[in-house]
């Protein structure tokens, strides 16, 4: 039997072994020290090397296993013994490794199902000399294939974006669904930091990584809205209703330790997400038009209790400040003359005609800062608002329709941008606010304007004005519409009472 073959304690008292006590004790401290399973035999069949994971395994130790010949009759049937050990020793006639599955016995009686990997041994000149067989439970071998076989689908074939970010919150891998939703390619994302490719949000996001990383994972998936930074510039041409690099992710985090630590050593974070964009901004648009439903409801209501039309007019107002805007103003022109309406057209359509000098009537909120003017509501009086020609009010009188603006520019019809986020100095400078909303006879911090005709019996009555702030979003198409609801109602009541004051 060759010396390789022997076991610690014969080849430590053999002269004939070249090898020193250190070796020795090297070698058994490997093997012992091996997670897997491992027993030896030489050319006639005799186990040579039996490690503790074999002994856990099968409760056979090694002084009760070394020196057996074979394995049958104690660690494998009678019955199986003569299949299996052919496939065991076969291997030393055999290039590379042999796998093979076959039951095994253990020392108190219960048989267990083991995956082998068995490769022969040879001398310098090529002699089969021996064979070594490592093997483990079939189930733990099985978990470890699943966790491969999880890993590889999730960065390969998962619709999920995936990313492992290590503990500087730098991404380490990134699987193709990440990369895509990113707008990048995975080599790019790398070692890059998250800041370098998202804007807005990145905030909120490392926060989360760095709560997983400290405390552990959140009891439930997390919402985040990010606008990616490769995108930002196409938003920008596209306007506020674009919306083409907000997107909402659904995430969820997992801290990853060690395993081979004695404490746990956090690596990094599993973050898993999902573009759910789409379906939050159906979900927003439905809340949105409920509670506007629900507001234009109340709103009625409360107005068909009031004596005065022009109270009704200012409560419709009142009403369409939650949730849409932070100021509303209601300016009304001159009522018209009694043969006003027996001259106009027959056809039912009114000739266009210069926008007449705005009379301010109603202002909420009455105490907003800004230069609102401070007027007695009536009908047959009150000093004109000064506005200029171009002003999105007069265009609105003019055109008997919506017209939107923002502090990044202004047009019939077009929503503009505002970049507010001063302290990226992407935005206008306070200064420059100021200075568009006074020019517009606008509250004091006012970006955004939207002006609605008040239409009614085919003529132009007015303009309802709505203004929010640096808090809020711009204009869009929908709040147009729901501006152009609370138009018809606000036109209405006006009507009503510019009728009878006529009479």
């Amino acid at each position: 039997m060759s010396a390789q073959f022997k076991t610690h304690a014969a080849s430590s008292s053999d002269g004939d072994d070249n090898r020193g006590p250190d070796d020795e004790l090297l070698l058994a401290a490997l093997l012992d020290g091996m997670d897997a399973a491992l027993c030896a035999f030489d050319a006639d069949g005799v186990v040579t090397h039996w490690n503790r994971e074999a002994e856990r395994i099968l409760g056979w130790t090694q002084k009760e296993a070394v020196g057996r010949q074979g394995l049958a009759g104690w660690a494998i049937r009678e019955a199986d013994a003569e299949q299996v050990e052919a496939r065991l020793l076969g291997a030393m006639h055999s290039p590379g490794r042999q796998v093979h599955e076959f039951a095994l016995l253990k020392k108190d009686g219960g048989r267990v199902l083991v995956r082998t990997q068995s490769s022969g041994v040879s001398s310098a000149d090529g002699h089969p000399m021996g064979v070594y067989c490592a093997f483990s439970e079939v189930h733990a071998q099985i978990d470890l294939e699943r966790s491969i076989a999880l890993s590889e689908g999730l960065f390969e074939e998962a619709t999920w974006g995936v990313v492992l970010v290590d503990a500087d919150l730098r991404p380490a891998v990134v699987n193709m669904s990440a990369a895509s939703a990113f707008r990048v390619s995975r080599a790019a994302m790398l070692g890059r930091p998250l800041g370098e490719m998202i804007d807005q949000g990145v905030e909120e996001l490392e926060g989360a990584l760095q709560h997983v990383l400290a405390e552990g994972p959140p009891a439930a998936p997390a919402e985040v809205w990010v606008t990616l930074r490769s995108g930002r510039a196409a938003a920008d041409d596209m306007g506020a209703e674009g919306g083409g690099a907000r997107r909402c992710w659904r995430s969820g985090f997992l801290r990853l330790s060690s395993p081979l630590a004695e404490e746990p050593v956090p690596l990094g974070v599993a973050w898993l997400f999902q573009d759910v964009t789409e379906s939050k901004r159906v979900e927003q648009e439905a809340a949105r038009l409920r509670f506007r439903d629900n507001q234009l409801h109340r709103a009625a209501r409360a107005a068909s209790e009031c004596a005065d039309p022009m109270e009704a007019a200012t409560i419709h107002l009142d009403f369409a400040l939650a949730g849409f805007a932070d100021h509303a103003l209601l300016d009304l022109a001159p009522p018209p003359g009694a043969d006003d309406l027996e001259d106009g057209p027959h056809d039912g359509v009114e000739e266009p005609a210069p926008a007449p000098r705005l009379v301010r009537v109603a202002a909420t909120p009455s105490s907003g800062p800004g230069p609102l003017p401070v007027l007695q509501p009536g009908l047959p009086g009150g000093i004109p608002v000064g506005y200029a020609e171009s002003h999105p009010a007069l265009q609105a009188y003019a055109r008997c329709g919506s017209v939107r603006a923002s502090v990044g520019g202004a047009a019939a019809g077009r929503v503009f941008p505002a970049r507010t986020d001063m302290g990226r100095g992407e935005g206008p400078d306070s200064s420059v606010i100021e200075g568009w909303a006074a020019a517009r006879k606008w509250p004091e911090g006012t970006l955004h304007g939207l002006c609605a005709v008040l239409r009614s019996r085919g003529r132009t009555l007015g303009v309802a004005t709505f203004l929010r702030g640096s808090s809020r979003r711009s204009f869009d198409r929908a709040d147009a519409a729901y501006a152009e609801d609370i138009a018809v109602r606000i036109a209405a009541a006006v009507d009503l009472a510019q009728s009878r004051a006529e009479r």
